[in-house]
């Protein structure tokens, strides 16, 4: 009787701590895909300017699935220029059919720096209005000052010794082309890390070895993912997701709980792009052509 009364006591907590232990269900794949949305919706929606930012600049990982660049559309609105600049780059990246009248729409803005990023972007899109705005601007029929100019000049300057800058060159001239259609090359999210002062050596580092598919280079983006920098870890990220593999993507998933903007939302993105992939058919294969069989010239009679 002591026994089953001291059981009956205890029971609660006995129940407590069986379903403190009990593994926790694993989300389905259609919660993790909206628990990515949310953190990008929240982000794009949020009070603070460098939050939506960083969520546009987020967004060229993604492509031109919507609603997301609609989203960044909308961005050409905000009140905070960096965003514009932002979503303008991004929006470049993705390359949708709406990509270029959203363009067109950032020609009119009131800030030159955002007007002169709209229109170098339609030029790199050989639009021929990005070729007469930059051609307005060397003539002096617009203006492109409020010291940008002059910023660009000193940050040319001082980033011509630097090896990464090189790189990000390389990057906007000869980006491969991504395996799905719709799918941006994540420049704007590499331009982003490389061009800020905070990024280390060893996030560059990262971002150096993007297009190397080894077994060593893969093992050494997985550790960047556990990096204390911010910066590596968001490089980890980035690289990771490019190799457009879905299998990568419960390597990213511990990031969607990032303290740091930066990484968590490009992880976000990042897991939205290869779930895309995952989800597009591959084309089939072509059979093989059938090589005629070439015959024997007829021997000569004697």
């Amino acid at each position: 009787m002591r026994q089953l009364l001291l059981i009956s006591l205890l029971w609660p907590a006995i129940a407590m701590c069986q379903t403190a232990q009990a593994p926790a269900t694993p989300p389905t794949p259609a919660a993790r895909d909206k628990q990515c949305q949310d953190i990008l919706d929240k982000a794009l929606k949020d009070k603070n300017p460098e939050t939506r930012k960083q969520a546009a600049i987020a967004l060229s990982l993604v492509g031109s699935i919507e609603p997301y660049p609609s989203q960044l559309e909308s961005l050409l609105d905000d009140k905070d220029v960096e965003v514009r600049l932002a979503a303008i780059a991004s929006l470049t990246d993705v390359k949708n059919d709406r990509t270029v009248p959203a363009l067109h729409k950032a020609l009119n803005d009131d800030v030159p720096e955002v007007s002169f990023a709209a229109a170098r972007s339609l030029f790199a899109l050989n639009d021929p209005d990005g070729k007469n705005a930059l051609l307005s601007i060397v003539s002096g029929e617009s203006k492109a000052d409020s010291g940008y100019f002059a910023k660009q000049k000193r940050d040319a300057l001082r980033m011509m010794h630097m090896p990464k800058t090189m790189f990000l060159f390389a990057v906007r001239t000869g980006a491969s082309i991504a395996p799905v259609p719709g799918l941006g090359a994540g420049v704007s999210s590499m331009q982003a890390l490389l061009s800020d002062p905070a990024v280390s050596g060893r996030a560059a580092a990262v971002l150096l070895l993007e297009k190397d598919k080894d077994a060593q280079t893969l093992s050494a983006q997985k550790d960047a993912l556990q990096a204390k920098e911010w910066s590596v870890r968001a490089a980890g990220v980035h690289a990771l997701v490019l190799r457009d593999d879905p299998a990568f993507q419960s390597d990213i998933v511990p990031l969607l709980d990032d303290k740091n903007d930066a990484v968590k939302l490009r992880a976000a993105a990042g897991y939205l792009r290869l779930e895309t992939i995952k989800n597009t058919p591959k084309p089939e294969a072509k059979p093989a052509r059938k090589r005629p069989v070439k015959k024997a010239p007829p021997k000569p009679q004697a």
